[in-house]
């Protein structure tokens, strides 16, 4: 008979919203418990570990630093649910200790910190720790069939794909902060905030970026700094194409969807859910389709997205119990059972940076008007290119060409470089 499995102790630090959130699903996961709820400001702490304890689970220490709890409390795992660029120096802490540790996304607001991120985890990673990222949405039944179909050769050879996110965000909505629409605190616009995820998938689905070529535009909003609208196209290793398009101007707000296409199957992602899912069932299919007609599609393929998937992850099926939360216990499971197993997590830190590389390649492009390397990206070529909109023609939103590539280690660059990647 096996012995049964202690729950993981997990210190979440960052006791706002999306701390909060983790520490519920926590709660919630068989294989979790909180211990430790850190935040800089008590009261947030002893709030968030007041709302623990209404579960009907025992009460987590409450403390202002992530070396406090680790002196206070036995830990496994430490997440990170903190500012963005506090990232770096929360993770060198919790990995120093000997914890694993998630990071709440994104990874970092600038290349050079999640740079030293992924260091800092490579490292662990030979002392057996984990590190992970959160990306909950690659734990969607839809979004995984379909990778696994593009990993597997069930889509054939992938030849391109779209990510497309066509949202509306009023006026208001960027009024209502002044930190809305910045690059130094929002980090950007369409795509850093409302399509980030979206490209994440389309990256895992069709590997390694290799080059990017964008334009960004601020078309339908005032007051602000980032884009409300981008387009970019995308080259990957396995010389498949890509097409992103954000937009916070489509009135009355669409979905966000993805789309992989190949030479025996393709597949459609509509808001986390399978619109479609079609892959050859035998050679002679492929063989007898006819290829001298002028139609556009193979006679009498059928959708199979039901075959694929349980009803609340098709379109038109039932919904979900809580889809937002749901995303995040599937990805903790896959980190609970990383950690019990000695393999990596399903979101590496590497992954991460390359979908984080893939958005700050966009700005770079659309920035300096030229087609950007995503290794380049990686390597800090473009560090120090601070992001305007509408390219070096200084079309709408855009600094004068001079500002482009700033002087190093100036506050103005320093400020604008901090949040143009996230």
């Amino acid at each position: 008979m096996t012995e049964p499995t202690n729950p993981l102790r997990l210190a979440v630090v960052g006791a706002g919203v999306i701390g909060r959130h983790h520490a519920t699903v926590a709660v919630h996961h068989p294989d979790l418990q909180v211990v430790a709820l850190v935040d800089a400001v008590p009261e947030a702490a002893t709030g968030a570990a007041d709302a623990i304890e209404a579960m009907g689970v025992d009460r987590p220490i409450t403390t202002s630093t992530i070396e406090e709890a680790i002196e206070q409390t036995d830990i496994d795992v430490v997440a990170i649910c903190s500012p963005s660029g506090m990232h770096v120096q929360l993770a060198e802490a919790a990995l120093a200790a000997g914890k694993h540790v998630v990071i709440e996304k994104p990874l970092d607001t600038t290349m050079p910190r999640a740079r030293q991120i992924a260091a800092l985890a490579a490292a662990a990673r030979d002392r057996g720790l984990v590190t992970s990222v959160i990306s909950q949405h690659r734990f969607d039944p839809a979004s995984a069939a379909v990778a696994r179909a593009a990993h597997d050769g069930g889509f054939g050879t992938v030849t391109s794909g779209l990510a497309s996110v066509a949202w509306y965000r009023s006026q208001g909505y960027y009024d209502s902060g002044d930190w809305r629409g910045t690059w130094a605190l929002d980090g950007g616009g369409a795509v850093m905030n409302q399509g980030v995820h979206t490209v994440d998938l389309l990256v895992w689905a069709l590997g390694r970026p290799v080059e990017i070529s964008a334009q960004t535009g601020l078309l339908a909003h005032d007051r602000i700094e980032v884009e409300d609208t981008a387009v970019a196209t995308v080259r990957f290793a396995d010389g498949a194409l890509g097409v992103v398009h954000c937009t916070t101007a489509a009135y009355p707000g669409l979905s966000a969807r993805y789309a992989v296409y190949g030479t025996h199957g393709s597949a459609i992602v509509d808001d986390d859910r399978l619109a479609y899912f079609h892959i050859a069932p035998d050679t002679a299919t492929l063989e007898s389709a006819a290829t001298t007609s002028n139609a556009s599609a193979v006679a009498g393929a059928v959708d199979q997205k039901d075959q694929v998937v349980p009803p609340e992850h098709v379109v038109g099926g039932p919904a979900e119990p809580d889809h937002f939360a749901a995303g995040h216990a599937r990805q903790y499971t896959d980190i609970v059972d990383a950690i019990r197993q000695g393999r990596d997590p399903g979101v590496t830190v590497d992954a991460a940076l390359v979908s984080l590389a893939t958005v700050r390649g966009l700005y770079v492009s659309a920035t300096l008007g030229q087609p950007v390397r995503i290794d380049d990206v990686i390597d800090g070529k473009y560090d120090d290119v601070v992001p305007v909109v509408g390219g070096p023609d200084r079309g709408q939103g855009s600094a004068d060409p001079a500002d482009v590539v700033p002087v190093v280690g100036t506050p103005a660059t320093a400020t604008a470089t901090e949040g143009a990647a996230r």
